[in-house]
Order: C-alpha cells, then sequence, then structure tokens
C-alpha cells in the first residue's frame, strides 16, 4: 500500500492498535497483540500495513523541554508581504530547517503563519528573530504570544 489508509478503511482492530501504539510506541508485538484481541502474527500484518500505506508516519520519544533547558515556548505569527508561491516555499524551507522552530501552519486570518518555537531564554528568542526571522526576505510582520504554563499538549489523536 503506498496511499495513506483512509479513516473508512480502518476496522476496530486498527483503531485499537493505534490507539495503543500512541500511549506507548515501544510496546513488543506480544503485548501488543494481546492488548488488541489479534494472533501477534496478524497483529504484525496490520501493524506493517498501518505504517506502509502512511497512516503510522514515524515512531519518536517525547522529551521534556525543560529537562533540556529549553523551556521558553513561543507562539509567533508571521505575515508576509506578498502572497507568492516563492515567497512562502522560501519562507516555509526555511521554517523546516531552524531547529528551534518546532510546528509551522499556514493559517487563515490576521496572519500567514503560525510558528510554535521552542529556545531556551528571552536572549535567544531575539537573536532567532534578529539573525534568523527578520533576515528572510518578505516578512510583513511578526507578533510573538509568549506561553506562561502548559495546560494540555496531547500528541494522541482521538481514535
Amino acid at each position: 500500500m503506498t496511499e495513506k489508509t483512509e479513516l473508512a478503511q480502518l476496522d476496530n482492530f486498527d483503531r485499537r492498535i493505534l490507539t495503543e501504539l500512541q500511549k506507548d510506541g515501544r510496546i513488543k508485538n506480544q503485548a501488543l497483540a494481546d492488548r488488541v484481541g489479534l494472533s501477534p502474527a496478524a497483529c504484525w500484518r496490520r501493524v506493517k500495513a498501518l505504517e506502509e500505506g502512511g497512516t503510522i508516519r514515524q515512531y519518536t520519544a517525547l522529551v521534556d523541554a525543560d529537562a533540556l533547558g529549553q523551556s521558553l515556548c513561543v507562539l509567533v505569527m508571521v505575515s508576509l508581504v506578498r502572497h507568492t508561491r516563492d515567497s512562502s516555499h522560501e519562507f516555509e524551507q526555511a521554517m523546516r530547517e531552524w531547529p528551534e522552530v518546532l510546528q509551522c501552519y499556514a493559517v487563515t486570518g490576521s496572519a500567514d503563519f503560525l510558528l510554535r518555537v521552542v529556545i531556551p531564554d528571552m536572549a535567544a528568542y531575539d537573536r532567532f528573530l534578529n539573525d534568523k526571522l527578520f533576515d528572510l526576505p518578505g516578512i510583513s510582520q511578526v507578533n510573538s504570544n509568549f506561553a506562561l504554563r502548559e495546560v494540555k499538549q496531547e500528541t494522541a489523536l482521538p481514535l
């Protein structure tokens, strides 16, 4: 399977597998099979199909930002001067390359892009703005919103 699995194609076993893997991506196949009520072989085949179909994109570890000294979270609204394919592409490419930008969304409303930037402190954010973001061509406006505390942060999608 090369196309992404559509939600309508997922049955209850697939949904249960995805729910369990979102809780613990390192779960052993035998334990996963036991939790979802399948044989280990059938469970393994389903997981492989979900991976190959693109429903499961990757496995990762969630790391505590504070433990690494990356405690400043900034939500940045960016507006471009012009809305052309080239200017958007150049901006998007830069966002993909900058490690402090954890998420970048093209949005509607008062800005063109919303970024989630995680960085050590205000001085580092000032350097990020002046040495990176403000150096990009076509930036019209940047509005920064600083997160005071994290109220909820989930990675698991509801199934």
